[in-house]
């Protein structure tokens, strides 16, 4: 029996087999890390996933998904628990291997009123996750991706390319899924290992970050004037000048040490 899809938690279940093949194919779990689904809904995923990773763990706050999940694939780990309040660092504890390097493999379908708050999230703990492969509104995805000077450069785009690789796999049609989204779709890979991180507190860059893209069409000199005087120091000349979507990832860690 299918699942009821639920418009407040934003479910749309996938059902294009090509594109479910596409999905799991770019886990690539490495030997150690445990597999986490967010939000499996009606398992379109979870079969194939539970073939390859039989030890992989659900997180699903739907009871009428959890049932059915349940029914379908009876040694399937599925625990009824909202993303938003995993402790991602005892779950790795509990799933990954001992090795120093073991972290978790995360994929999964996030419900477009909620993506930001996941792929923050992921991010806080990215020293727990190796690879996360989600699906996000193609609006979204491009914001993860997008290099500086782009319409679409902003937020998201800075603080992944500073603390992941990210990569834009491909475009999900809005009629792969049941019932059928008003938007398109995109799947991307979130790699956290092996990433050289920046030499600056996520409160220091965070801040800087938010004050200047909160106004996004002012010239920094603006922007970031009262974080400047509060720290008793001039806006670099290369800086003042300039607008948010002008100024790199690593010109931004060069302003947050500046503005510290």
């Amino acid at each position: 029996m299918a699942v009821r899809p639920k418009k407040r938690l934003g479910q749309h279940f996938l059902t294009d087999d090509a594109v479910i093949r596409q999905i799991v194919a770019s886990v690539e779990a490495l030997a150690g890390g445990g597999v986490v689904e967010i939000g499996p809904g009606e398992g379109a995923l979870t079969g194939l996933l539970l073939q390859r990773y039989p030890e992989m763990v659900a997180l699903e706050v739907d009871p009428e998904s959890i049932a059915h999940l349940q029914a379908r694939h009876p040694d399937l780990d599925v625990r009824e628990r909202d993303v938003l309040e995993v402790d991602w660092p005892a779950l790795a504890a509990e799933l990954c291997a001992l090795e120093d390097d073991a972290r978790l493999q995360v994929v999964g379908n996030l419900p477009y009123y909620i993506t930001s708050p996941i792929l923050f999230a992921l991010l806080d703990a990215r020293a727990h996750i190796g690879r996360a492969v989600v699906m996000v509104q193609l609006e979204v995805a491009d914001r993860l991706v997008a290099p500086p000077g782009s319409k679409t450069y902003g937020t998201l785009s800075v603080y992944f390319s500073l603390f992941a690789r990210t990569e834009k796999l491909f475009d999900v049609s809005r009629e792969c899924f049941r019932p059928m989204p008003s938007v398109e779709s995109a799947v991307v890979a979130l790699d956290f290992a092996g990433v050289e991180l920046p030499d600056i507190s996520w409160k220091s860059l965070q801040r800087v970050v938010r004050a200047a893209f909160g106004q996004r069409r002012k010239m920094l000199r603006n922007s970031l004037g009262p974080l400047a005087r509060e720290a008793g120091v001039d806006l670099p000349e290369w800086a003042a000048t300039l607008r948010p979507e002008a100024v790199s990832p690593h010109d931004f860690v060069r302003l947050a040490h500046h503005l510290a």
